[in-house]
C-alpha cells in the first residue's frame, strides 16, 4: 500500500514566523562582486615567504628526516624481516639479470647493493626495492652489445656504467624540475605491452641457456645434464609456488609461514642445485660436465670514477630515451601501485630524484642501470616492511654475499639461473583476464597493446617502447582534437524515497541530457528541446586550440540547420553574395515559403567540463559570435554555465562575454545568517547572490541560464513558450 505523497516542489519558507519573514533582506541590499585573478596576485600567492619555500624545497630532497626520529623497535623488526627476505632473494636474481645485461655476475651484485643502500635516503615509498630488473637488464644488454660492436675498445661494464650515469642525471634533472607528471602520459596498455613483450623475449632468449645449446628446436634430441638441471629447477619453482599458495589458503593460520617458504623458493633452488652441480663437477672442476657460473671475484673490484667521453656518449645517445622511459615508468608505476595498496601517497618527483641519484652513484661501485623491481617490491610489502630503512638490512646481506660467498657462487648452475629468469619474467606477462578487460574497455588500446608486444618480440625492446608510447600519444591527441560537444534538452525527473511507514517522499528536478541520447540515456525519454532559437551546448573537455574548431563546427552547423536568418535576403545583389555560397543566381526563388524555423535568440554553453580556455579557443568564440550576430541580424546573448576556473572567467570577461544591456534579471541566491541590526539579533536571514551580479550571463546552473534566456525573449515569443509549457 502506498502512503501519502509529499510533493517537494517549490520554494521552502525560511521561517514560519512573520517577524522572521519581515527581517529578510532583499538581494539588492547585499551585493556580490567577484574579484578576478591577476598576474600580480598569482605571483604573490606562489612566491610568498620565499625563504620558507626554499627551505622546504631542499628538505623535501631528504624525506627520511620526517620519520627517522620516530623510529622504534616495532618498525625495526618489520624492516629486519623484510630486509633479510629481499636480500636473500636479490642475490641470485641480480647475478642472473647481469647475464641479460651481457655482464659478469658480480656487476648484478654491485647494482643491487647500491640500489637498496642509497634509495632509503630519498624514498617516499617504503615498499620499493631498487636493483637489477629483467627488462632494464635486457635493454642494457642490447645497448652494451650494440655499442661494443661499433667500438670494441670499450669494455662492456664501462659502457653499462656510463649509460647508468647519464640516464641517472637525466632522471634526476626531471625530478629536480618537478616534471614527474610526464610519467602520466604513458598509459597502462603501453606499460603492459612492452613489459609483456620484453618478458616473452627474455624467456625465449633463456631457452638456449636453459638447455645449453644454440638451437633448441634443431638439437632437442641432444639434451644433456644442463637440460635436466634447467627443466627440473623450473618445474620445482612452479611446484613450490603452487603448493605454498594452496597450503596458505587451506591453513590460514600458517599463511605467513607458507608465504616465506614461497618467497624464498629461488634461494632454495639455487642452494639445491649448487649442491647438485658440485656433486657432478667436483672431480674435474676445470672441465665441468655442466655449465657453471665460474669465478666470481670477492669484494668490489670495479670501484672508481666511471669513464665516459664524447665518443661513448654519442654511441649510446640514441638509446637514452628508451632507457629513461624504462627507468621511470617501471619505478613510478610500481611505487604508486603499492602506495595505493598500503594507503600512503608517493611523490613522483622525489622518486625521480631517488632513482636518479641511485643511478648516478651506482657506477662508482661498478653498477649498471637499476630501477624498481615489481616482484621484490611485492615480497617486501607482504613481508611486513615498515620503513625504507629495510633497504639497509638488504644491503648488509648483499655485502655478506659479495665478500663471503663467491666460492659458493662458483658452482651455481647456469641452467638453474636461466630457470630463475624465466620464472621471474613469467609474472610480467599480462594474463587473459586483463586482456579481456582491455578489449571491453577500449578495443583501440587493445590493438596498441598487441602492436607493442609484437614489435618488442620481433624487433627489440626500444622499438616496442616507442611504438606503444607514440601510438598512445597519437590516440590521446586524436581524442582531444575530435572532442564532441552535445546539444542537450531538459528532462523532468522524479525521485521517490520509500520509508518504513509506507510514507512516500517525492522530489522533482530538472536534468539535461543529450538530444541524440549519445550518453546512453533511455531513447524512449524525449528531452524537451529549448526551442525558440535557444540552444544549450555542452562541452565535455577543455576548450583549447586543438579542438576549438571541431567544437565550433558542430555548433554552427546545428544552428544553421534549425534556425532561419534574421534577414530573409541579406545580400542586395548577386555581386554581394560570397563566391562559395551554395545558392542559385536567383536566391529569392529558392527561399522557403512560410519558414517555421525560429530565429536565433540565445546560446547557453555548459562549461562544467571545461577546465581551461586558451587564446585560440577564445578567438574562435569571438569569431563565431560575430558570425552568428550577422546571421541573426541582432546581438545574440551567450550564456555560460559551470565556470569553475577564475582565469577562465577573466578571459571571457576580457572580450565582453558575461555582460548584457538587459541587466541581471534571473539569478540564484542563497540563505545566510547576518547581523542586520548591528548584532542585536543573531537570527537575521539574508539572501545573497551566488555569482557576481555584474555578470548576468554567467549562471550557477542550466535552469537559471534557461530561465534567463526565456526572460529576454520578445513578448510574443514569451506567450508561445508559456503556452507550450502549459500544454
Amino acid at each position: 500500500m502506498v502512503g501519502p505523497i509529499n510533493d517537494d516542489i517549490g520554494l521552502h519558507p525560511i521561517s514560519t514566523s512573520a517577524n522572521a519573514l519581515g527581517r529578510i533582506k532583499t538581494v539588492t541590499h547585499h551585493e556580490y562582486f567577484e574579484s578576478y585573478p591577476t598576474v600580480k596576485s598569482w605571483m604573490k600567492k606562489h612566491t610568498n615567504n620565499p625563504a620558507q619555500r626554499f627551505k622546504n624545497y631542499f628538505i623535501s630532497y631528504l624525506p627520511f628526516l620526517s620519520w627517522i626520529y620516530r623510529y622504534n623497535l616495532t618498525w625495526f623488526w618489520g624492516d629486519l624481516i623484510a630486509g633479510l627476505t629481499v636480500g636473500a632473494i636479490v642475490i641470485p636474481q641480480s647475478m642472473a639479470y647481469a647475464g641479460l645485461a651481457k655482464l659478469a655476475p658480480q656487476f648484478g651484485l654491485y647494482s643491487s647493493f647500491v640500489g637498496v643502500v642509497i634509495y632509503w635516503f630519498f624514498a617516499t615509498s617504503k615498499d620499493i626495492s631498487i636493483g637489477p630488473v629483467a627488462v632494464m637488464s635486457a635493454l642494457t644488454g642490447s645497448v652494451v652489445e650494440a655499442v661494443h660492436n661499433d667500438y670494441p675498445g670499450y669494455e662492456l661494464h664501462v659502457i653499462a656504467s656510463a649509460l647508468s650515469l647519464i640516464s641517472g642525471c637525466i632522471v634526476f634533472a626531471l625530478g629536480m624540475f618537478r616534471l614527474g607528471f610526464i610519467v602520466e602520459f604513458i598509459p597502462l596498455p603501453a606499460l603492459a605491452a612492452f613489459m609483456t613483450g620484453s618478458a616473452l623475449s627474455i624467456a625465449m632468449g633463456q631457452i638456449p641457456t636453459l638447455m645449453v645449446f644454440g638451437n633448441f628446436w634443431k638439437q632437442i634430441s641432444h639434451c644433456n645434464l644442463n637440460a635436466a638441471l634447467g627443466l627440473t629447477s623450473l618445474f620445482l619453482l612452479y611446484l613450490i609456488r603452487f603448493i605454498c599458495t594452496r597450503a596458505g589458503k587451506r591453513f590460514p593460520k600458517k599463511e605467513k609461514l607458507f608465504f616465506f617458504f614461497n618467497t624464498l623458493r629461488a634461494v632454495f633452488i639455487i642452494l639445491l642445485y649448487i649442491l647438485i652441480s658440485w656433486l657432478i663437477n667436483r672431480h674435474d672442476p676445470d672441465h665441468p660436465r655442466t655449465a657453471i657460473l665460474g669465478t666470481v671475484p670477492r669484494g668490489f673490484q670495479n670501484m672508481g670514477v666511471p669513464y665516459i667521453d664524447s665518443t661513448l656518449l654519442s654511441a649510446f645517445a640514441s638509446y637514452l630515451p628508451s632507457t629513461v622511459i624504462v627507468l621511470l615508468i617501471e619505478h613510478v608505476a610500481i611505487a604508486k601501485s603499492f602506495g595505493r595498496i598500503n594507503n600512503y601517497a608517493i611523490d613522483p618527483n622525489q622518486e625521480m630524484i631517488a632513482i636518479g641519484i641511485t643511478n648516478i652513484f651506482g657506477p662508482f661501485f661498478g653498477a649498471y642501470p637499476a630501477t624498481g623491481s615489481f616482484s621484490r617490491t611485492a615480497i617486501k610489502s607482504k613481508a611486513g616492511v615498515r620503513t625504507p630503512l629495510a633497504g639497509v638490512v638488504s644491503g648488509v646481506v648483499i655485502i655478506l654475499g659479495i665478500y663471503a660467498l663467491p666460492a659458493l657462487f662458483h658452482w651455481i648452475s647456469q641452467a638453474s639461473l636461466a630457470a630463475i629468469i624465466i620464472h621471474a619474467v613469467g609474472d610480467l606477462i599480462v594474463g587473459p583476464t586483463t586482456l579481456k578487460n582491455f578489449w571491453q574497455v577500449n578495443p583501440i588500446e587493445f590493438f596498441i597493446f598487441w602492436a607493442g608486444v609484437l614489435v618488442t618480440l620481433f624487433s627489440n625492446i626500444e622499438y616496442g617502447i616507442y611504438v606503444t608510447v607514440i601510438s598512445s600519444g597519437v590516440l590521446l591527441l586524436f581524442r582531444i582534437v575530435k572532442a564532441r560537444g552535445q546539444f542537450v534538452g531538459r528532462v523532468i525527473v522524479q525521485q521517490v524515497k520509500l520509508f518504513a511507514d509506507d510514507y512516500v517522499h517525492l522530489t522533482t528536478r530538472n536534468i539535461y541530457v543529450p538530444l541524440d541520447h549519445s550518453d546512453g540515456s533511455n531513447p524512449t525519454i524525449i528531452p524537451i528541446s529549448p526551442g525558440n532559437g535557444i540552444f544549450i551546448y555542452r562541452l565535455n573537455e577543455s576548450f583549447l586550440y586543438p579542438n576549438a574548431n571541431h567544437y565550433i563546427e558542430l555548433l554552427v552547423e546545428q544552428i544553421f540547420r534549425e534556425t532561419k536568418p534574421g534577414k530573409i535576403n541579406p545580400y542586395d545583389s548577386l555581386g554581394e553574395q560570397p563566391w562559395n555560397l551554395k545558392t542559385s543566381r536567383h536566391p529569392k526563388r529558392d527561399q522557403q515559403k512560410d519558414d517555421s524555423r525560429p530565429c536565433l535568440h540565445a546560446l547557453i554553453l555548459d562549461f562544467t567540463g571545461v577546465a581551461h580556455l586558451d587564446i585560440t579557443g577564445l578567438q574562435n568564440l569571438l569569431d563565431v559570435r560575430r558570425q552568428l550576430d550577422r546571421y541573426a541580424d541582432k546581438q545574440v546573448n551567450w550564456h555560460f554555465v559551470g565556470l569553475s576556473n577564475p582565469w577562465l572567467k577573466r578571459a571571457l570577461v576580457s572580450v565582453g562575454f558575461g555582460s548584457s544591456h538587459e541587466g541581471h534579471t534571473v539569478f540564484s541566491v542563497a540563505n545566510i545568517h547576518d547581523h542586520i541590526d548591528g548584532g542585536e539579533n543573531d537570527n537575521d536571514v539574508v539572501l545573497v547572490p551566488i555569482l557576481d551580479i555584474n555578470r548576468p550571463l554567467f549562471h550557477a546552473d542550466l535552469d537559471e541560464a534557461y530561465e534567463a534566456a526565456i526572460t529576454s525573449l520578445p513578448v510574443k515569443d514569451n506567450a508561445v513558450i508559456f503556452n507550450n509549457n502549459s500544454v
